[in-house]
């Protein structure tokens, strides 16, 4: 009898309007797409844009035991610095952590060894200032082995309504932002 994977827990948190719902069900999807057991947590305000937002992807390759609330993540995206205390609070010891350095202070989560990713100045950049979680869902990904780049684009393109489809080229080129930031440079190569 084989010992199925432990369960990862991942969890994004934000402001309301940068993208972190659609961040964590395109991950979600892609995973389940793999053959993997996913689970989906979403938590956000009443207010549209601006106000605290948070999802929680759980991922094993087993049926999943996670409680809907989890209580501890290996794992997390914090796209702005803005109600991230309880994200942090619950990140474990030596979990990994990226932060959109674009807003967040200096210094902020240097106690976790943040990974700093600009996002929003990096698809800002690009011409697709709307896409900083992909950025952010592109280095996770790179970093983590998670997903491929084209399983979150089928998987981002699919969740996508009609009227948000103009989006899909502008949240691929940004999950390509995201991967080429933390990419490591090949022994070797010219710099």
């Amino acid at each position: 009898m084989t010992t199925p994977t432990p369960e990862h827990a991942l969890m994004v948190t934000g402001i309301g309007g940068q993208g972190v719902q659609l961040l964590a069900k395109t991950l979600a999807q892609a995973l389940t797409v793999r053959g993997r057991y996913a689970m989906l947590g979403a938590e956000y305000g009443g207010e549209m844009r601006g106000g605290p937002t948070q999802a929680t992807v759980v991922v094993g390759d087993a049926p999943l035991r996670a409680l809907p609330i989890v209580p501890r993540a290996q794992s997390a995206i914090l796209m702005h610095d803005r109600y991230s205390e309880n994200t942090l609070a619950r990140l474990v010891p030596g979990g990994l952590c990226l932060v959109n350095s674009s807003v967040a202070p200096e210094g902020f989560a240097a106690d976790r060894d943040p990974v700093l990713v600009p996002a929003t100045a990096l698809a800002r950049d690009a011409g697709v200032a709307q896409a900083g979680s992909f950025v952010m869902l592109g280095a996770y990904a790179a970093l983590t082995g998670a997903a491929t780049r084209d399983e979150l684009v089928a998987a981002m393109t699919g969740l996508l309504p009609p009227y948000r489809r103009q989006h899909a080229d502008g949240n691929a080129r940004a999950l390509d932002l995201g991967i080429d930031h933390v990419a490591p440079i090949p022994t070797g190569a010219p710099s």
